[in-house]
């Protein structure tokens, strides 16, 4: 029926939109290694707008444990540099003349099991998230097959498939988060 299959590509679009999400959120997370991303979405107050630091200069990685920020507007270092330490990167930010210097230190036993805390918290609230879709799509077929526009069989029909999709999705999701692990245990 065309009903349930645009429905079925409207869910699917919103599952892999949480696990995109989820997977943006895992490069954010510090394991060891510098990237751009660990601090391209902190916010700055600038002229009284919060701006991401992306938007105020470059973000470039000169070595494996550093990040190097050159911003296009120098008066807005020290905007930047405070931003950047009221984050939960935990770390020191060193302004070098022009531009911004983060040195990342080495990760701790006790930082690595606080990052595997977090990244597990993230996974399963992408879980969550498609698991919610998944209800509120069955919810609307019920809703249907008691108005009679889609008959009981193929409401059972659907809903294996909405299972089988569901599952697909989660498992993206572990495997982010079984990368991510790996990542912060060697890093």
């Amino acid at each position: 029926m065309v009903v349930d299959r645009k429905i079925l590509k409207e869910m699917q679009e919103s599952m892999k939109r949480a696990v995109e999400h989820f997977r943006a959120e895992m490069v954010g997370i510090r394991a060891g290694r510098a990237h751009p991303a660990l601090v391209e979405n902190i916010k700055v107050d600038y002229y009284g707008v919060q701006t991401p630091i992306k938007q105020m200069g470059t973000i470039s990685i000169p070595e494996p444990r550093q990040i190097l920020i050159s911003l296009w507007d120098k008066t807005a270092t020290k905007a930047v540099e405070k931003a950047i330490q009221a984050s939960q990167l935990g770390v020191m930010p060193q302004v070098d003349g022009e531009n911004i210097r983060i040195t990342l230190p080495e990760l701790t036993k006790e930082r690595r099991a606080e990052l595997l805390r977090i990244v597990k918290k993230y996974a399963e609230d992408a879980r969550v998230a498609i698991r919610n879709i998944r209800r509120d799509v069955l919810d609307e077929l019920r809703r249907q097959e008691k108005e009679g526009i889609i008959s009981e069989d193929e409401f059972k029909r659907i809903q294996e498939e909405i299972q089988d999709i569901t599952d697909e999705h989660i498992e993206m999701v572990n495997k982010v988060l079984e990368e991510k692990e790996k990542e912060i245990m060697e890093g």
